[in-house]
């Protein structure tokens, strides 16, 4: 009511639901945890609006509306066109990103009446937007996709997200950070690890006995007969001696 705009329709359920939302994780290192992730939704009450004060206290500080670059062509081929700072968009915070940037919620036409298409765009800290997703669901998803990793918000810009960001990147998410090798080569992630190689000394092939074949009782009494006729003959012609 305060700035005349309503919420999109899955944006008001998400409130509906939660009054926000934060979930931060970390990493063990050493045996000491080290805070990583991070997913912000700011509640409503935090749901401020950008562009319309002052950056400063000073009476005439210059407000983001007079830091706002013009020279930048809007709205050529696919490229949406770029929110404004002053009157023409209302633009409201969503997630402070830990001082790396800003992701709002913008409302591109404001006059003479609000629209309520919304959209999601990432500001850097340059000041530049960035254009994110057409929906809040949308977003949301990416949000979670993305782990809440640090920067994650840099991979949609044309300079990319930092050298050390990186490296987390590869670590817990290699196919989202390198979806250009993907496109290209179709096996790159692909696991050609061969079982049969790695497993080859511990599948050892079982030696079978062979079994001598079992003589019939008969020739068992005749062979005990012939070797205890030996043994007396030997013992007779012993004592002949």
């Amino acid at each position: 009511q305060k700035n005349s705009c309503i919420l999109p329709e899955d944006l008001k359920n998400f409130y509906l639901m939660t009054d926000g939302f934060q979930m931060t994780w970390s990493v063990k290192t050493d045996d000491t945890p080290m805070p990583l992730g991070s997913m912000v939704i700011n509640s409503v009450s935090k749901l401020c609006r950008l562009g319309g004060s002052s950056m400063y206290t000073l009476p005439s500080a210059p407000t983001l509306a007079d830091l706002e670059d013009d020279t930048d062509e809007e709205g050529n081929g696919d490229k949406p066109e770029k929110p404004h700072f002053d009157s023409r968009s209302l633009i409201f915070e969503l997630d402070p990103c830990n001082g790396n940037g800003k992701v709002c919620l913008v409302y591109k036409h404001a006059e003479p009446v609000v629209s309520p298409d919304t959209e999601i765009w990432f500001l850097d800290r340059a000041l530049y937007w960035h254009f994110l997703t057409k929906t809040f669901t949308a977003y949301y998803r990416l949000l979670i996709t993305h782990l809440g990793l640090p920067q994650w918000q840099y991979a949609f810009t044309s300079y990319g997200v930092s050298p050390q960001a990186k490296q987390w990147f590869n670590m817990y998410k290699p196919i989202t950070i390198n979806t250009a090798l993907l496109s290209e080569e179709a096996d790159s992630f692909v696991n050609k690890l061969d079982p049969n190689k790695v497993f080859k000394s511990k599948n050892k092939t079982p030696v079978l006995k062979k079994k001598q074949p079992s003589q019939p009782p008969g020739s068992q009494k005749s062979h005990t007969s012939m070797t205890s006729a030996k043994t007396s003959s030997l013992a007779g012609n012993s004592s002949r001696k």
